[in-house]
């Protein structure tokens, strides 16, 4: 007779063969009744809709997000696809979002299909998504992204409401962007006589001064025989330069970011103060708060670590390969590694001290940063040096997080596009800020990527005259939730005021 533990291992073979056929959705008929309650037992599957499951790491707590979030987009994909086949595809604003490179999870994703039936179908953690009963778009104005049925580009900006301008006017510049010449979207407004909406993107390819492409859609259009009144559908003219014919939507994006968060910041961050005069006491003030930043840059993640541990790692009181005598073995390398990670970033204080663009001194030594900080574990054989070539070469999701990292292809673009504003930009507030989020909302690195974040935070503060900062652990939920607050909904307001209060704090 079978242990529990073997037929546990059953049914774990039973759902790893139809995870190997690439399914993230799966159905009830997929597997026997007594696996599939067997794996919802001991958490390795869970329900989404009724007949409906996706695999779970087996170790997840209660009321988890990060497995859902994770599953999201390939979840919809499979299970619309069973349900509609090839009739579907998503809206014109969530293609456009796609398109601009933004893959956060909506709240409620909407679908369009001739079979809709006008209903919403509940999710988990409050998402849902309404499949709206509408005929489909032309096949030729149909593609596909990772899996999604999408309305294509031109199509999209055609077919995508006017209060979209508003309401995503991130999304709609870089998708505005990453039309080329006018025939993109000409052959459209012409075969369908769309008259109004040609006054509209005209207007708003003006709006990104796309000069060229918005005088050939009304020069194109009225010599056809329309009548063209054209409107600005946005609501302000960015001070953003977009003519560098950029190819990557997710750094033009970024720029486009960039720029309308930097009006923020310049309201509600404190004024720098005079540069430091001495160096060296500069320097020596920030060894003495060592422990203090180290224990809650480490407890923020979830590091169990104490001040004792933090010295004895600090003075080298530790044994890298003795992982049999201590149980918190990856607490005491972690620690190891954020002591040795500090003092690469020191070094990097001394040079913006010295007046050297904070921006190049990042580009040049944050991969040295990352290094120092997982040397330990490399020493003691978790890792392989392969860990340690660069960035990572896997998609990574946060943890409770909506928002979804680039993809791997889109981090090769978007940091050396992070490195050069960093260097350009003429305000230390600016760098403070942006500079840590967006560093994190990019997530260059499989792992560190916090610790990394308020390292750059804190090499930026240097160059603007403002002391270190520490975050405490005590504020975690509040840090993260304004972090997540800028990267879903672009409002980075919440965590430039919760910088900006704990520098007031630290003053006093």
């Amino acid at each position: 007779m079978s242990t529990p533990s073997e037929k546990l291992a059953e049914s774990l073979e039973a759902l790893k063969k139809i995870q190997e056929q690439g399914d993230m959705a799966i159905q009830a008929s997929n597997l026997s009744r007594t696996h599939r309650e067997r794996l919802i037992k001991n958490g390795f599957l869970q329900e989404v809709i009724k007949g409906w499951y996706i695999p779970t790491s087996g170790d997840d707590t209660s009321g988890e997000s990060t497995t859902w979030y994770a599953s999201f987009w390939s979840f919809c994909s499979a299970y619309l696809n069973k349900r509609f086949a090839n009739s579907w595809c998503l809206s014109p604003e969530q293609s456009l979002s796609l398109h601009a490179g933004n893959w956060t999870v909506p709240k409620q994703l909407l679908v369009r299909s001739p079979k809709g039936n006008n209903k919403i179908t509940p999710l988990l953690h409050k998402t849902s998504f309404f499949d709206a009963r509408y005929a489909m778009p032309d096949n030729n104005e149909v593609e596909t992204l990772e899996g999604l049925r999408v309305f294509s580009l031109p199509s999209a900006l055609i077919a995508c409401s006017p209060g979209f301008f508003t309401q995503n006017p991130t999304d709609m510049r870089t998708a505005l962007s990453l039309i080329k010449d006018a025939s993109d979207v000409l052959e459209l407004l012409l075969g369908k006589g769309h008259s109004t909406i040609a006054g509209r993107l005209a207007g708003a390819f003006r709006n990104i001064d796309r000069v060229r492409i918005a005088d050939e859609i009304i020069k194109t259009m009225s010599s056809a025989g329309y009548e063209i009144r054209e409107t600005d559908p946005f609501k302000e003219t960015p001070n953003i330069n977009l003519l560098n014919q950029e190819r990557s939507p997710y750094v033009t994006r970024l720029q486009i970011m960039w720029q309308e968060m930097r009006l923020e910041v310049l309201k509600h961050f404190p004024k720098t103060s005079r540069r430091p005069t001495n160096a060296q006491l500069y320097l020596k003030q920030v060894k003495e708060i060592y422990v203090t930043d180290a224990y809650n840059s480490l407890s923020i993640e979830g590091y169990r670590v104490n001040q004792e541990l933090i010295q004895r790692v600090r003075t080298g009181k530790w044994d890298p390969n003795n992982n049999g005598n201590d149980k918190k073995y990856i607490d005491i390398l972690t620690a190891r590694g954020y002591w040795q990670a500090f003092n690469a970033v020191e070094k990097s204080l001394a040079k913006v001290l010295k007046g050297v663009n904070p921006g190049k001194v990042f580009d040049d030594d944050h991969r040295e940063w990352y290094r120092e900080m997982f040397a330990p574990c490399l020493t003691a054989g978790i890792l392989k040096p392969t860990d340690l070539a660069g960035y990572r070469r896997n998609q990574v999701y946060i943890r409770h997080s909506m928002h979804v990292p680039p993809n791997v292809a889109a981090v090769r673009d978007l940091m050396p596009a992070l490195c050069e504003l960093l260097k350009a930009e003429t305000s230390a507030a600016v760098r403070v800020v942006l500079g840590h989020f967006f560093f994190v909302y990019i997530h260059p690195y499989p792992d560190g990527n916090g610790r990394m974040g308020r390292f750059l935070m804190n090499v930026m503060l240097a160059a603007g005259a403002y002391p270190w900062l520490i975050i405490p652990v005590e504020q975690r939920k509040k840090y993260m939730a304004t972090l997540e607050e800028a990267s879903t909904h672009q409002n980075i307001t919440p965590f430039c005021k919760f910088l900006a209060d704990l520098i007031e704090r630290s003053k006093n």
